[in-house]
């Protein structure tokens, strides 16, 4: 599996969410076999009018998941700022390598050698990512600007 994939599998399970497939570009790939059939009603009475036959998946609120994950961990890892902690919350492996190969994975363009600029183009990303697969992401860490310290 990608780093890619690694990390939103890790945020989804946490949340409670079985995570989307991730293709090599980071996007959500179709199922390839449909969902299988609601089993029919036994009785007339048992069909619902108007009904979904299943209910919508629920969305993973990405911030309450590494908020809460956060709190557990002895550590204090900035993971709203910091693609490093982000990963290190995760349990993976966050060192320059992996990095890198996230960066390979994401299309990013940029000097592998100038991390601050890496790291920060990442963890955006990354957000951006979460919210595509189905994550509920504030705008806040989608955006270049994060809040809090600037």
């Amino acid at each position: 599996m990608s780093i890619l994939g690694t990390i939103i599998s890790s945020i989804f399970h946490h949340g409670g969410a079985k995570p989307p497939p991730v293709d090599q570009k980071g996007s959500a790939t179709p199922s390839a076999s449909p969902a299988p059939p609601s089993p029919a009603p036994t009785t007339p009475q048992a069909a619902p009018t108007g009904a979904q036959s299943s209910p919508p998946a629920a969305q993973v609120d990405v911030e309450a998941v590494l908020t809460k994950l956060a709190s557990q961990n002895k550590e204090k890892l900035d993971w709203r700022r910091s693609i490093v902690d982000l990963m290190k919350l995760l349990n993976l492996d966050s060192g320059l390598a992996a990095r890198k190969e996230l960066a390979h994975e994401l299309h990013y363009t940029g000097d592998t050698n100038d991390s601050a600029a890496m790291n920060i183009w990442l963890h955006k990303q990354l957000m951006i990512k979460l919210a595509e697969n189905g994550g509920k992401v504030p705008d806040s860490l989608k955006s270049d600007e994060p809040s809090g310290k600037g």
